[in-house]
């Protein structure tokens, strides 16, 4: 079940980021996230201020989690691909999609991303955007899978991240 976190779903979150810095450190998946830096549990706990986290819970177990809004980072206006001009609140992001990995590969990022999509939808929004870093091959081939074009790689600093490739991605609706 998909919903808007509340803040008793801060600690499912945070141990979702814990395991994918330790697999991250031990060099079985690549993100590009570096632990202490992004994401953090207070990545978390401002989007849970903000409103805009989502879980999928199973039973009383966070099993992923998302930030979905209209937030579109810097590096997005130095894109000249996208397809739909669109104003912010015609846009849907989501951000940090993160999924335990004792989850992986049971189409839990997939139910999640359907989400997103509906969500979107339904605020009348014209076009969905995301990014990735460039090393996490998983999530580029997943977002490509679901119909999503690569419009541009960047350069950039993000979350605190210095050197990072951000692949931004597009999907009208």
């Amino acid at each position: 079940m998909i919903r808007k976190a509340k803040i008793s779903d801060l600690d499912g979150i945070s141990k979702i980021y814990d395991k994918i810095h330790t697999l991250e450190e031990a060099g079985k998946i690549s993100t590009g996230w570096i632990r202490d830096v992004y994401p953090t549990r207070d990545t978390a706990k401002t989007a849970l201020g903000r409103g805009d986290m989502f879980v999928n819970v199973s039973g009383a177990k966070v099993i992923a989690s998302a930030v979905i809004n209209s937030f579109q980072d810097e590096t997005y206006a130095k894109c000249e691909k996208w397809s739909v001009e669109a104003k912010e609140d015609e846009v849907m992001v989501i951000h940090t999609l993160t999924v335990d990995p004792d989850e992986s590969s049971k189409g839990v990022a997939r139910a999640f991303v359907a989400f997103y999509e509906k969500y979107a939808k339904e605020k009348g929004c014209k076009t969905l955007r995301l990014d990735t870093n460039e090393k996490n091959e998983r999530a580029r081939a997943l977002y490509k899978s679901l119909g999503y074009r690569e419009t541009g790689v960047f350069p950039c600093e993000f979350n605190g991240i210095p050197g990072v490739n951000l692949v931004l991605f597009e999907k009208n609706i």
